[in-house]
């Protein structure tokens, strides 16, 4: 059954089945992960994207909430050769449009050769390929999506409770659920903050750690979150994770750059320079950090060589480009954690400049 399409900014034009109805468009993109559609589906890193699983089946072990990185489903829609009904129900009481019988492994060689593209969805019984290809013709980059942050960050700062053993002030430009999670569980107070909140919002946590999250989007228009981790750089630890490593090299004076594709899965191999190990890691950007300024790259992506680890001693800097909280993927880089809050007990906390 046709009563859905996909198109695309090359032109081409996919015919498929809707499995949640609604029309759409976003910057397509995909994941390799096999496992952990439910925590894709919910990381804010995925907003104003289309979402397209590799892996051919999706929702083989149904839905459960506990997963979820976030209170709804983030990306702008959701592609996949098939969806169990689980899934489609959920994204469908989402309002979250949803496809599938087509080939996506086209769509993902697509991507790979031509690089994360424009594309429209249009599903249900009255759609038209004329649809899809009107939303996708509104569809806009990434870049330009400047204020993506209030889309995904709390509105009102919240305290999650560790035991106060360290206070982090966590800046919430689209966190993972499960990166506060860590955080609380080794003893911290996690206060989160809206992802523009000030460097005077931040010293009034009075806290050990200043913690840039993760998100969607270009790190240039996070120009808040670059303010608060250059006022605190040298001052009080600072760590950061995909996103925010972005933001931080950004904020000393290095800068990003757009990737062809963007590295999205459970399986990205990356190395550490000094020791020469590699950990499997969980990873969604599609942004990069083409000069890491007064940063050491300490850690490499096995495949392309681009930064997977920033830091600074005389800083007290630690960040990561990989997800190490591993929701979902593999639990080989979980000891980051650890490591950011060692940061903690090296220096006192002390007021923005």
């Amino acid at each position: 059954m046709t009563d859905a399409y996909l198109a695309l900014e090359d032109g081409r034009v996919f015919e498929a089945r809707a499995r949640a109805p609604g029309q759409t468009r976003g910057e397509l993109v995909f994941t390799t992960a096999y496992t952990g559609y439910e925590e894709s589906l919910t990381d804010p890193s995925y907003a104003q994207q289309v979402l397209t699983f590799s892996y051919p089946l999706i929702g083989n072990y149904g839905v459960r909430d506990e997963r979820f990185e976030s209170d709804h489903v983030q990306p702008s829609a959701a592609i996949a050769r098939e969806f169990t009904d689980d899934v489609a129900d959920w994204l469908a009481s989402e309002g979250v449009p949803a496809i599938d019988h087509l080939d996506t492994r086209e769509i993902v060689t697509s991507v790979r050769e031509e690089g994360a593209m424009a594309c429209g969805i249009a599903a249900g019984e009255d759609a038209t390929p004329e649809d899809a290809v009107a939303e996708m013709e509104a569809c806009v980059p990434m870049s330009d999506h400047t204020d993506i942050g209030a889309e995904v960050s709390v509105d009102e700062p919240e305290v999650h409770d560790g035991g106060g053993d360290y206070t982090v002030a966590l800046l919430d430009c689209g966190a993972k659920g499960s990166i506060i999670e860590n955080l609380t569980a080794r003893g911290a107070d996690v206060h989160v903050l809206p992802y523009d909140a000030t460097p005077e919002a931040v010293s009034a946590v009075n806290p050990d750690v200043v913690f840039v999250s993760n998100g969607p989007g270009d790190p240039e228009n996070f120009e808040a979150a670059q303010t608060v981790a250059e006022a605190f750089a040298g001052d009080v630890p600072l760590a950061g994770i995909c996103l925010g490593q972005q933001i931080v090299a950004s904020a000393l004076g290095g800068s990003t750059e757009k990737m062809a594709f963007g590295h999205r899965g459970v399986n990205q191999p990356v190395r550490d320079l000094e020791t020469n190990r590699v950990v499997m890691t969980t990873q969604n950007h599609g942004y990069t950090v083409a000069d890491p300024g007064p940063l050491e790259v300490t850690q490499v992506n096995v495949n392309d060589d681009t930064p997977e680890g920033l830091d600074s001693e005389d800083l007290d800097i630690i960040t990561r480009q990989y997800h190490p909280e591993a929701n979902p993927g593999p639990n080989d880089s979980l000891d980051f954690f650890d490591d950011v809050l060692d940061l903690a007990t090296s220096r006192s906390p002390v007021t923005a400049d």
